[in-house]
Parts: structure tokens; sequence; C-alpha cells
């Protein structure tokens, strides 16, 4: 059975800090719906009301043009290996970006990252909880070093680069504002 809070209690909190993986969604006007999984060291509940998640450089950048656009993100946790449960945050996002004066205070919250593309905050309106009895049991066997040996092998420079030539727009021809 579902239920609802306007904020986030301990044990949800204590249930988001042990996962290992989540899922973000985010869509614009119209357009494509984007969900990404995410996982590594990137994400901070910061208070009841308050996550932060770190981005990553990756091929694309839907989640920032569709927060450019009109700021809804849920953010979904599910567990795996223990008892069953979906944990859904539901509110409004803003992008910070390495440019912006908020940068260098919150990025410190996390491991350093060459490929760190933005942090999203999300002011959480409504967490629901549901049972997860159909979400089949997994085993971590640990986390995928790719995404970091390729951000070393190209150096900031190049990742900022990249950043031009892949993830200024989005699939739907939107603006991310990844570049001032």
């Amino acid at each position: 059975m579902a239920k609802k809070y306007s904020q986030l209690d301990k044990e949800h909190i204590g249930f988001i800090n042990s996962q290992h993986i989540y899922f973000v969604a985010s869509a614009g006007e119209e357009g494509f719906v984007n969900v990404s999984p995410k996982g590594m060291d990137s994400l901070r509940v910061i208070n009841e009301t308050k996550v932060l998640w770190l981005n990553l450089t990756g091929s694309g950048n839907e989640t920032a043009a569709h927060v450019l656009e009109n700021e809804r993100m849920t953010i979904m946790f599910c567990s795996f290996d223990q008892y069953p449960l979906i944990l859904r945050l539901y509110g409004k996002a803003k992008a910070i970006h390495p440019r912006d004066k908020d940068w260098i205070e919150l990025i410190g919250l996390f491991p350093e990252y060459i490929g760190a593309r933005q942090l999203f905050e999300l002011d959480i309106s409504m967490v629901q909880t549901s049972c997860g009895f159909a979400v089949p049991f997994y085993e971590l066997k640990g986390e995928r070093k790719t995404l970091i040996k390729s951000a070393e092998k190209r150096g900031r420079k190049n990742i900022e680069q990249y950043w031009q030539g892949k993830n200024m727009i989005s699939l739907n021809g939107k603006d991310t504002g990844i570049i001032e």
C-alpha cells in the first residue's frame, strides 16, 4: 500500500543512504521523458526536504534541459536485496554548475570526480513509499570504473570541450545550460 509523506523521516534517510543505485526522471513540456540510472557516491540527503545529486559527464544531458524548462524531477530508490520497498522523491530541482557561486561549497560534499558536470538540488514536495513486491532480488557485484577512467584519460579541459560538442542540446533540441 502506497503512503505519502510531506518530508523524509529517519527511516527514509537510512534507506536512501543504503542504496547503491537510484533513478532520476524528468520531462520537458513536450518531447521525450528521461529516466536515468545513477550510481557511485553521487547523492546526499541535505535535510528532510532537500537532496543533492552530482551529475557526471555522460553522452547526454537531458535532465539539465528539462529542469531549465520546468523544474519537475522525481528520484526513485528501490530495494533489490532487503525487504521490498520503493521510495520516490517528487519535487522541483535546479542545476548548479561549476560557474555558480554555490558550486565550491556543495561540490565538497562529494568525492572529487574529474567528470563532475552539474549538481542538482531537489526541493522535495512529496515522498511516497510503495511495496516493491514485484522488484526482483539482485546482488551488487561492485561499481563500474569505466566512467571515472574515461574522464581521467580525457582530463578536465577535454571534458569541458566534450560538453560543447555533446551536452549543450537535448534530444528534443533544447538548451541544457551547460555552457554560459
